[in-house]
């Protein structure tokens, strides 16, 4: 696993991210640090996703698979989340980086 997703996996136990419908809703209320999209999710998902962060100026990350995703945070079926901590937003995006 790699140091982003133990970061995010530490998010998800902190109670510090959006699953679900919750992703775009924090995206709109603006609550969202960074938000994480799975490149196999549905080519509508990831354009809406994208177009919502683009919008309201929330950095996204396009990660290879959303397994990458599911095991950070040991939920199956979740192909995106929203890091609602703005420290764990760029511990993550420096490790990505990185």
């Amino acid at each position: 696993m790699n140091k982003w997703q133990n970061l995010l996996g530490m998010a998800m136990r902190a109670r510090r991210i959006a699953l679900g419908d919750r992703v775009i809703a924090s995206i709109q209320n603006k609550k969202a640090s960074l938000v994480i999209i799975g490149a196999d999710c549905g080519e509508n998902q990831r354009k809406k996703l994208s177009d919502k962060c683009t919008f309201y100026e929330v950095p996204y990350v396009i990660v290879e698979s959303s397994a990458m995703i599911e095991e950070a945070i040991g939920q199956f079926n979740r192909k995106s989340v929203a890091v609602l901590d703005s420290g764990f937003a760029r511990s993550i995006q420096s490790c990505m980086k990185g």
